[in-house]
C-alpha cells in the first residue's frame, strides 16, 4: 500500500499500545474488550504457520472464550507471578476492505520474576483483522505468530 490513511494507522497503533499496556498492568478484565464478539484470538509457533499446521498454544474463537480465560487465570490457574513489558512496533497496515483493515506489527515480550531478572519471553507479529467503526478500532483477529523455539514455562497470560 502505498499511501496510508494516517487515521487508520493512529488507530491501530493506539489498539496496539493499549492493548500492551492493559496487559502489562495487569487489567487481564479489560483484555477481551478489544476484540468484537464474534472474535478469534490464538497464539501459535512460526512453524506450525510456515507448514500449514493449524496447532495453536492458545485458542480462542469468540470473546466469551477471552473472558473463560480471564476467569481462569484468575481463579484456577497457577503460575509464577511475573511482570510483563511488550515492546510493540508501529503497525504496517496490509489491506483494506471497506470497514476492516489487515495490519501486521512485530513485538516483543519481556518478563521479570520475583527473582528481579528480566527475559526474553516471547517474540513474534501480531497479524491482526481490525474493524473500524465510529473512529474505533476492535480486533476480529489475532494471530500471535512467535519466533522463540519453545515456550520456557506455561504460557498464562495473553500475548
Amino acid at each position: 500500500m502505498s499511501m496510508v490513511d494516517p487515521v487508520l494507522q493512529g488507530l491501530v497503533d493506539s489498539l496496539n499500545a493499549a492493548y500492551g499496556l492493559c496487559l502489562d498492568d495487569g487489567r487481564l478484565e479489560e483484555w477481551p474488550e478489544f476484540f468484537v464478539d464474534d472474535c478469534l484470538y490464538q497464539v501459535i509457533a512460526r512453524e506450525n504457520v510456515d507448514n500449514g499446521l493449524p496447532a495453536a498454544v492458545m485458542y480462542c474463537d469468540s470473546k466469551g472464550m477471552l473472558v473463560d480465560r480471564v476467569v481462569a487465570l484468575r481463579r484456577a490457574n497457577v503460575f509464577p507471578e511475573h511482570f510483563s513489558r511488550h515492546l510493540i512496533s508501529r503497525a504496517v497496515l496490509t489491506g483494506i476492505d471497506g470497514d476492516t483493515v489487515s495490519a501486521e506489527a512485530s513485538y516483543a515480550l519481556l518478563q521479570t520474576r520475583n527473582d528481579g531478572e528480566t527475559r526474553i519471553y516471547n517474540a513474534g507479529k501480531y497479524a491482526d483483522r481490525l474493524l473500524i467503526n465510529d473512529g474505533v478500532a476492535k480486533l476480529v483477529s489475532r494471530m500471535c505468530v512467535y519466533d522463540t523455539h519453545r515456550i520456557a514455562t506455561l504460557l498464562a497470560t495473553p500475548i
